[in-house]
């Protein structure tokens, strides 16, 4: 008889998910380093608490869940950390560029700065929809259980977001279709 518990099976049911929850942790982190540690830490919270998953349920949704709760914590608790003060401190000339976030290096490969400035100027949390929709592929459903939100606020931020977006980029593309007009006519 085997006392196998439902923790037996955790890492080949959770380590699929590896490069989904570091995408995401890049997002939220806005650097690789940060980003590894956060799923580190996604896994040992999602471990001690494996035995409150229920199976049949969506395991990616708990396990993104996981991560934004450890982001936000992690965040709130180094809000309430003291500043050290900047002019204390000696400058330090960085060994590589910093990178900013995943979409930041998914936007510096896009050719056209307009549709990057467009992205960029979106406030975060619809610039963190528009990432889990359409870059992600997430459902609704999905999207508000990662981020913490109702469903009607992730449809309303998606719709806002792209409304934005086709706002700031139509100036952009009146030119080429009224060329296209005068090709046709």
């Amino acid at each position: 008889m085997s006392n196998a518990g439902p923790a037996d099976n955790f890492a080949e049911q959770v380590l699929p998910y590896a490069g989904q929850l570091h995408s995401v942790a890049l997002r939220l982190t806005g650097n690789p380093v940060d980003a590894e540690d956060l799923v580190q830490e996604t896994y040992v919270k999602a471990y001690a608490g494996f035995d409150t998953f229920e199976p049949g349920t969506n395991l990616r949704a708990w396990l993104y869940r996981i991560e934004t709760n450890a982001f936000y914590n992690a965040y709130r608790a180094r809000r309430r950390r003291p500043e050290v003060l900047l002019e204390s401190l000696e400058p330090v000339e960085a060994e590589h560029p910093a990178i900013s976030s995943a979409e930041d290096v998914a936007l510096a490969d896009m050719p056209d700065p307009v549709l990057i400035a467009a992205l960029s100027g979106l406030p975060s949390h619809m610039a963190t929809t528009i990432y889990l929709a359409d870059a992600e592929g997430y459902r609704y459903a999905e999207i508000a259980e990662i981020t913490g939100v109702p469903i009607g606020t992730v449809m309303s931020r998606l719709h806002r977001a792209r409304r934005r977006l086709r706002t700031v980029l139509a100036d952009y593309l009146r030119p080429d279709l009224s060329q296209s007009a005068q090709r046709v006519a």
